[in-house]
C-alpha cells in the first residue's frame, strides 16, 4: 500500500503527472485519506451536453476516479486494481447497451 500512497502523495505535490484520462478531462486528485478521495473538475462547456448540463459520462469518469483513488488507499502491499477492457477486432473499446424498459420513480435520491 505504501507504494500507491507514495504515488498519490507525489501526484498531489506535482512531482508526477496525473493519469492521461484525468489530464484529458481536466480532473485532478485534490486530497485523500484512508478510504476516501476528493477529485475536482473545473467543468466547462466542453464537458456539457445539449441540455446545458455536464455530460453523464464525464460525471461517471469523475466518480470512477474518486472511487478508484479511494480504493487505492485501502490496498495492501502487492494488491492492485482490476482492469477491464472490452475491445473489438479493431482494438477499439466498445460498449453495448440494450434498453428493455424504463421505470420512472418520483422519489428523492440519496446517492453517495
Amino acid at each position: 500500500m505504501a507504494k500507491m500512497l507514495d504515488g498519490m502523495e507525489a501526484l498531489l505535490r506535482g512531482e508526477v503527472p496525473p493519469p492521461a484520462a484525468a489530464t484529458l478531462l481536466g480532473m485532478r486528485l485534490r486530497s485523500f485519506s484512508a478510504g476516501e478521495a476528493l477529485v475536482e473538475l473545473d467543468a466547462t462547456a466542453a464537458h456539457g451536453n445539449p441540455t446545458g448540463t455536464v455530460q453523464g459520462g464525464v460525471l461517471a469518469a469523475v466518480a470512477d476516479a474518486a472511487m478508484g483513488w479511494a480504493y487505492m488507499t485501502t490496498l495492501g502491499e502487492g494488491e492492485g486494481l482490476i482492469e477491464c477492457d472490452r475491445l473489438d477486432a479493431g482494438d477499439k473499446l466498445v460498449a453495448h447497451a440494450v434498453s428493455t424498459r424504463m421505470i420512472l420513480r418520483v422519489a428523492p435520491s440519496d446517492g453517495r
